[in-house]
């Protein structure tokens, strides 16, 4: 209840002292805030995906696109995009999951990812297998085969994993956190166990099980059976050598699922351009409404609030469109706040595929989502930056401002896949995304970065008390909205680059 009243104080103020580490905003910031403040209440429920606060949000959001003088460009006249989507999730009552005697606490030392049509129960003998490359997987046959969960290029990741230990008979797959890979650490607890995908009557994958286990737990687990648990998680994140083993105890396991199908919208608006001959030359701009909606708690906070993931940044499309307040550029603007994306991008992968006819295929996506304004703007990670001349348009609107324009230095995070921009670059449009960056020198910036991934990140506590640079979104705000001018004003659409390993092929 606290937590509530300062976020409803904070909201009504637009601005808190409580959520600041700069000066005051100016009022467009302060706007801006206070319609972060608004799409991440309690009363939105996290805007979940299929939720009725997501439903909520979005009519939020198609209302604020409406007044502020843009046009549907949703199914039927309307502002929404409205996809079916069909839900399993593992649910904490009646799933029990064991190593021999040692009970493992659902979604805080172990998770699965739950499929159509999975195995309801698992009793086999666990194993240890490492890195679990396709040599690695000897004597797995009817076993649980656990693995390093690398996410580290150069080494077996999981859909490789997945296949190897498919291949070798193995009945499930588990991986044990790389609590090395820092520059995004795992955490627990999980908000819950779900996959949802479109209910297009594309058929579903019917794979092994998929299952996450703790650090903490592994080290337990393997030191009773006489392995040194800490060691092996060593020598995984220096990329060492690691011994195979066999646990010498059963993985039992046994699932409780719960399948659901619903409804949730995209929704799409659009300003028109003025130059006729560029009408079917749209310039899409693109940020998630859903969130995480209520897990499990963390500190006694069950609602994942989702400020900045992405509740800011839908309320950046709408305070552009405030901004201009019906002028057009050249081209046409679409303003797309889409669902899904934190259950796999299906939102975006959706419009991609099906553009309407207010909403056709663009020319260029500018996306919005992991941008975290905790400190100054001098350094702008850009997404995309090598793939096309979009690159280069960002460099000349982000020079003259004073703010130093990078590639992504965290290829391993796999950040350019992981959200909206890709399903259209997918399909040969070129895209950026950004991300606050730092000089790794600037501790005070790599401190607040790394204790957002740490604590924040899919969590509660990414809500309305986080400290927020106030100068640094105005600045962002102020590149964002002149680089959508400077693309929806240009000659010419932009290119691929010919030597990026992303343009569509011939």
């Amino acid at each position: 209840m606290i937590q509530r009243r300062l976020m409803a104080a904070c909201a009504a103020l637009a601005v808190s002292a409580c959520a600041s580490t700069s000066a005051a905003p100016d009022a467009q910031t302060a706007a801006w805030w206070a319609t972060t403040a608004a799409l991440s209440g309690d009363d939105m429920e996290v805007r979940d995906t299929g939720s009725l606060g997501y439903e909520r949000a979005a009519a939020y959001v198609a209302d604020r696109f409406q007044r502020a003088g843009l046009q549907p460009a949703g199914e039927g006249g309307t502002y929404f995009q409205r996809i079916t989507f069909d839900d399993i999730e593992v649910v904490s009552e009646g799933t029990a999951i064991s190593v021999g005697a040692r009970s493992l606490r659902f979604l805080h030392e172990v998770s699965v990812t739950p499929t159509w049509g999975m195995a309801q129960s698992i009793d086999a003998p666990l194993v240890f297998r490492g890195y679990c490359s396709a040599q690695d997987m000897t004597g797995v046959r009817g076993a649980v085969v656990l693995c390093f969960g690398t996410r580290r290029t150069g080494q077996t990741l999981i859909a490789a994993q997945g296949e190897a230990a498919t291949a070798a008979g193995a009945v499930a797959l588990v991986r044990v956190d790389d609590m090395g890979f820092t520059i995004e650490p795992p955490r627990w607890p999980l908000a819950y166990a779900r996959t949802v995908a479109p209910a297009d009557g594309s058929p579903r994958a019917r794979t092994i099980p998929s299952i996450r286990l703790s650090a903490p737990a592994f080290i337990e687990i393997a030191n009773t059976a006489g392995q040194d648990g800490a060691a092996i998680l060593s020598r995984g994140a220096g990329g060492e050598p690691m011994a195979a083993f066999d646990f010498g105890v059963r993985f039992t396991a046994r699932f409780a699922t719960r399948e659901r199908s619903y409804t949730s919208a995209n929704v799409l608006a659009m300003l028109p351009g003025t130059d006729p001959a560029l009408a079917d030359e749209p310039v899409l701009l693109i940020a998630h409404l859903d969130g995480y909606g209520y897990g499990t708690p963390v500190n006694g906070d069950n609602l994942y609030n989702g400020a900045l993931d992405d509740a800011a940044y839908v309320a950046t499309l709408i305070t552009l469109a405030d901004a201009r307040n019906g002028r057009g550029s050249r081209r046409p603007i679409i303003f797309a706040a889409v669902t899904a994306e934190e259950k796999g991008l299906w939102g975006s992968r959706w419009l991609a595929a099906h553009p309407t006819p207010a909403a056709p295929t663009p020319i260029a996506v500018l996306n919005l989502d992991q941008l975290r304004p905790l400190y100054p703007l001098r350094v702008l990670t850009t997404l995309g930056l090598d793939d096309s001349t979009l690159g280069q348009t960002v460099r000349d609107v982000a020079g003259p401002m004073g703010i130093e324009v990078r590639g992504d230095l965290e290829p391993e995070r796999n950040l350019l896949r992981r959200t909206d921009h890709w399903p259209f670059m997918q399909r040969g449009v070129p895209a950026v995304s950004f991300l606050f960056g730092f000089d790794e020198s600037d501790a005070e910036a790599r401190a607040r970065y790394r204790e957002w991934y740490e604590n924040r990140y899919h969590a509660p506590q990414d809500d309305i008390t986080t400290p927020i640079d106030f100068q640094a979104q105005a600045e962002f705000h102020r590149f964002y909205f002149a680089l959508t001018e400077a693309v929806a004003n240009a000659d010419a659409p932009p290119e691929w680059l010919p030597d990026s390993p992303h343009r569509p092929r011939q």
